[in-house]
Formats: structure tokens, sequence, C-alpha cells
């Protein structure tokens, strides 16, 4: 094994080393979520945590690591006789993003179980980590069933596996740590509610400290153990000091007066349920053990808000993490012991929160970092400015066509109708177009391909029933082979590619028609998060088109894009289309399984070069030829209308919609696969 990178040898990143050793001292804190970019020493922190964390006692031979003082009364390898426990490091226990629900939960035999009636059991990595630590690296690429999983079991400190009829249950407490770069999408609500911390790390700008970063990582890799054993007393010291944090824990008071600066905090920034007083609570009490004090004070609220709150208060992937410190002080003020309205109070140990300074907390609304005080109206549908030329032509000759114009910001998002793509894939697992999945409705059965995943009873059964006699059957239970065992498949949902291509020319860049094309690109993207697509967007304007963002996970990035797009110039239709074949040519390569969905945004109009209508038709029927499913969310407006979206969308062979009907709360008969339009036509 090797040696690992010890704790106390990293620079710098003191958020990170304080979310990890706050958990080891109290694990009821959660966990720990560790969000930044790649190359900060995440994964190499979390490693080093585990040769800090004390010895577990478990019961000798127990594959789910019983406590011998209150073993699992329904343990699988149970029950257990009164025996000494032994004593091992706690484990750490990594889960693969590409791991199957098997290796996570466990497995059954099932042939055993069919013939012999007996709960053959192999433990998966959730016994494993029961009572150590479960580190998830790119825990955002993780897929749904799988999260779905972990949630279950950190809700319920159980695991459960059930499989036709054979139930198996088994305990699994853990500490969850996980590491993500948001830059390759964010985490679902669900899962990030579960983490009791996060911290943000970033690399270090300052020139010293990054060079001994590098010193120290070379002399590290030159030598493991030596490097480790110059650290050795460092390392024995900070145990020791968990040790004792540990010990000291139950005796540190959590008075009423910062139990009230805790539920003040989360009122004050708008958390949903009670999770967060719980975990602020947790860790503001871990902080005081590891300062080696026996009460908690307002500067430990203070320290467990920035740790515990900034991952719960977005609201949509868009949301910027963090908060607002001012408004932080300025709420541990109002909620400290001045409320008892006794003049010879002590003050807050922080005298310059302020009471009486309104500044940006003002109002109740806080700082949301997403907010744009001058958001446009949600849709400029007829008559967006009273100086805007009618539509009259391909080449619209008003002021917008002219010099590039600055970014204006989107309107609201909405809710929009579901779009998919037509027939039965078989990519990633999300919630967009129909898939043959591990997990949804059973449609039939067929022999299996490698590891028996999901057994089909019924056709197991009938596979095995006409060899009963000559298998020699004599006794009740079915006499099943290899060769019976049918797998069960599944119909479930995918992710896609969504690509969006949008036309930033002058024919668009009237301010309430681009806020509400952005508004609507953004509610898109929205949509795309929810449904656990990747994205990519290439805008077309002036002379030509470019990749604005390659396809990626990270919707957030595409938001960030389309809010500081310009418009202006004229129109290169083809140069976008052929644009995004070209990516989506390359991304079939590198993931041929994933499915394309092409959404144009445009108004139809086509200019600059020799027949630029023509030449966009061939650009259509390109992606066309190749089965690429699309949609042309129509940006036209305005009293005379050229029809010229719906006519790019037949080129296409998909289907035409407006602004207003992408909206899921319009008339109903949108049509959801995107080319029946264009198949019927």
């Amino acid at each position: 094994m090797s040696t690992p990178y010890p704790f106390t040898a990293i620079v710098g990143q003191d958020d990170l080393r304080l979310g990890l050793l706050l958990n080891a001292v109290s694990p009821a804190v959660g966990g720990v979520l560790v969000r930044g970019e790649k190359g900060t020493a995440k994964s190499t922190a979390v490693r080093a945590l585990a040769a800090l964390m004390p010895e577990i006692s478990v019961v000798p031979g127990c594959r789910f690591s019983c406590d011998p003082v209150s073993p699992d009364p329904a343990c699988p390898d149970g029950p257990h006789a009164e025996a000494a426990g032994v004593s091992r490091a706690a484990r750490t226990v990594e889960l693969p993003v590409g791991a199957s629900e098997d290796r996570l939960v466990g497995a059954l035999d099932i042939e055993r179980a069919l013939s012999e009636g007996v709960k053959a059991f192999e433990p998966g990595l959730l016994a494993d980590a029961h009572r150590g630590i479960l580190y998830v690296d790119e825990v955002n690429l993780l897929h749904d069933h799988l999260v779905d999983l972990l949630l279950d079991a950190a809700a319920m400190g159980a695991s459960y596996v059930e499989r036709e009829g054979v139930s198996v249950r088994h305990a699994a407490r853990f500490l969850l740590v996980g590491t993500m770069n948001p830059e390759e999408g964010e985490l679902r609500p669900q899962l990030l509610d579960r983490f009791g911390l996060t911290v943000e790390v970033a690399a270090s700008r300052d020139t010293d400290e990054r060079v001994e970063v590098v010193r120290r990582r070379l002399a590290y890799d030159d030598d493991p153990e030596g490097f480790a054993a110059r650290w050795a007393g460092e390392e024995s010291a900070l145990r020791e000091r968990i040790a004792a944090a540990r010990a000291l824990l139950p005796r540190v008071v959590l008075g009423d007066g910062v139990l009230r600066q805790i539920a003040a905090t989360c009122a004050a920034f708008e958390v949903d349920g009670m999770r967060a007083d719980i975990v602020m609570a947790r860790t503001a009490t871990a902080l005081a053990a590891w300062a080696g004090r026996e009460e908690v004070t307002a500067d430990d609220v203070r320290q467990a808000a920035l740790l515990a709150l900034p991952h719960r208060r977005r609201r949509n992937p868009f949301d910027a993490p963090g908060l607002d410190e001012d408004k932080l002080d300025q709420t541990l003020d109002e909620a400290g012991p001045q409320e008892n309205n006794d003049g010879d109070d002590q003050p807050d140990p922080d005298p310059d929160g302020g009471g009486d300074d309104d500044g940006g907390g003002g109002g109740g609304g806080g700082v949301p970092p997403q907010a744009d005080g001058d958001r446009t109206p949600p849709r400029g549908e007829s008559g967006d400015t009273p100086s805007q030329a009618p539509e009259g032509s391909p080449d619209a000759p008003g002021r917008p066509t002219g010099a590039e114009q600055q970014p204006v910001a989107s309107a609201e998002p909405f809710r929009t109708k579901m779009l998919s793509v037509p027939g039965l894939g078989e990519g990633a697992a999300g919630r967009r177009s129909r898939a043959r999945t591990e997990h949804g409705r059973t449609t039939g059965a067929r022999r299996p391909q490698g590891a028996l995943t999901k057994l089909h009873l019924a056709a197991t059964v009938q596979a095995a029933a006409p060899h009963q006699r000559a298998r020699g059957r004599s006794g009740r239970g079915l006499v099943v082979r290899r060769d019976d065992l049918r797998q069960a498949t599944r119909e479930g949902r995918e992710g896609n590619l969504v690509l969006f291509v949008v036309d930033a020319s002058g024919s668009m860049a009237a301010r309430q028609r681009m806020s509400a094309v952005k508004g609507a690109v953004l509610s898109l993207l929205l949509d795309a998060y929810q449904r656990r697509d990747k994205v990519g967007l290439v805008t077309f304007r002036g002379k030509e088109a470019e990749v604005a963002l390659p396809p990626t996970s990270s919707v957030d990035a595409a938001a960030s894009r389309l809010e500081s797009l310009p418009t202006g110039g004229r129109t290169p239709l083809a140069a976008g289309l052929l644009k995004a074949h070209d990516v989506l040519r390359v991304e079939r390569l590198r993931d041929p399984s994933r499915r394309p969905l092409l959404v144009v945004v445009t108004d139809g109009r086509a200019t600059g070069g020799p027949e630029p209508v023509a030449l966009a038709g061939r650009a259509g029927r390109l992606h066309r030829s190749e089965g690429t499913a699309s949609v042309v969310v129509d940006c036209e407006s305005g009293y005379v209308r050229l029809g010229l979206a719906g006519e790019l969308a037949q080129e296409l062979g998909g289907t035409a919609v407006t602004l207003d009907e992408l909206r899921a709360d319009s008339i109903a008969g949108l049509v959801k696969d995107v080319t029946a339009a264009g198949r019927a036509a």
C-alpha cells in the first residue's frame, strides 16, 4: 500500500483542512463537500485524513464492522455472541463515479437464493464504509440512481438490498466526503443538502506559497516514506489534538444565546428545512472543542455559518455560492445579548457589527449573487421598441444591424415544455428521452451478457421449468442452472447533449427582444440541468460563428457565457449550423451513446455572402441527413412575420416553436418529440 501524503504537509487550504478536521472531531457534523478547480489538493487532503482518524473496535470476522459493545441485531453476519472486539483503523472507502449499483450496495447470489433459499450476500461499498469515511471523487458526476441510494443510506443509517422478494439489511453510517469541480456541473439539491459542510478551494496566487507546494510535492514523489517520516511528529500531535477535542466535545455547552443566533442566521438566509440549524449547532460545538473551550461563542457561530450555509441557500444552479458576510455579521449582532434590553449586558464579541447600519443587508433581500437590479420584463413580444423598424425583409434595415451592442440582462427564466429525442437510446442515465437503462420499468427479458444485475424471475422460471425432470428434481427447490437466468430489460430516461445555436446578430439586438431570447435559453438551460443533460453553446453574428462553450455538464458556465453575449452585425445562419455540425461530429466520436438535441434560437433571417438563405437550408439538410433531432425557437416578433424560422425547421427535419409556445403553461399541443413534425412532412 502506498504511503499517503501527510495531512500536516498540505500548504494553505485552511478552510479545507478545518472542514475535514471538524468532521474528524464530530462525525455528527455530517461530512463535507469540497468544491474547487482541478489541482487544488482536494483528493490529497481527503485521503490524508484517514491516517488521523481514531481506531475503531469491531466484532471479529464481521464483514459489516459491527461494534462489539452494541452490535447490529439485524447484521447479516449475526447474531454476534459476546466477545472481545479487535481494533483497526477506520476505513476510507472510495466510490468510483462509474460504479454499479451492486458494487455500491452489495449483491445477492440469485442462483443460490432460488435453488437453496439462502441469503448469500456479498457486501458492497456501503458496508465497507460503515463507521468510516465514504469518499466520492467528482461526486457531481455520479449517476442519479447511485445518488438515490446514497441519499437513502445517509438518511436512514442503513442499506437495503431487495431482489425478487429476498431482502437484506445492514447498518451503513459513514462520514460522507465528496469533491467536485463546479466547471463539470452542479450537484442535485437533495444530495447537496446531505453534506454537512462545504468549502471552496482555489490555487494560491502567492508565489512563495506555490513554490513551497511544488517543493514538498517533489520531495514526496522522490521518497514517500522518507517524506512522511519527516512529518510524523506533526501528524502525531494533530492526531492527539483530535482525540482531545473528541473527549472534550460532550462537555461543550451550547447556550441559549448562541442557539438563538444560529436560528436567526438560518432564518435570515432563508435556508430550506431545519437541517441547517442542526448542522450549524454541531459545527459550532465542534469548533469550540477544537479550540479547547467548553462554551460556544459567537465567533464559533459565525465560522459555522460560513461552512454550513453557502450550499444550502442556492435556489438554482445559476446562483453563485457564498454568503453576504456583512449581512451575517448584522444578523449575529441583532440576535446577540442586546436583545435582553439590559444596558449592563456584555456586547457581542464583534463590537463592529453595527446594528444601526442598514447598509447592504437592509430590506431583507440580502445580496443574492445572481440578482440583477435592472432585470428587464420577462417577455418582449410585440412592439419591442417604438423606434424599431418593421421586420418586413430578410435583412431588417433598422439600427440594430449596425455596430456591436452591449450585452443585455436576460429575462426571468420560466418552466419550459418537455423536449425529447424520439426513439429509444442507450445513453447515460438522465431524465429527458426514452432509453434502455439499468433502472426503470421492465419491458422484457434476455440472456445476461456478463454479470447478472437485474433478474427477470418469471422468464428465469419459464426457462428452467421444462428441464426439471431431466435434472432429477426431487425436492421443493427449483433446479436452476446458469443458462436459465434471464436479465430484465428496462426502459427509463437518458440525458442528452443539448446544443444551443443562438443568433446574436443585429436583427436580434433590440433590448427587450434579446432579453426575452436570453430568458428563454436560460429556461432551457435550467431544464437541461434538471434532466441531467450535457450542454453546449454556439453563437453566430457578424461574419462567423464560434463555439462559446464546448459541450459540458456545467450549465452555470453556459448561463455565464449567455449573460455576457454581445449582439450586432450580420446573420451568418449557415455558419452557425455548420459550426454546430462540427461540434456534434466530434461529440459522436467522444460519446457515441449520448444522443444530441439541436436547439436553434433565431428569427430565421440569414444575411451575408452569396445566397445566404439557400446556404442555410443546405446546412439544415446536413443535420437532417444525419438524423439529428432539432427544434427551432422562433424569435420573430412584430406585426409582419415572414415565417423563416418555420422554413428552417423543415430543412432541419424538426419543428418550430415560438417563445410563448415554449412555456409549460402555454396552450396544449406542442409536440414532445421534436422531429415529429419533420417526419410527418
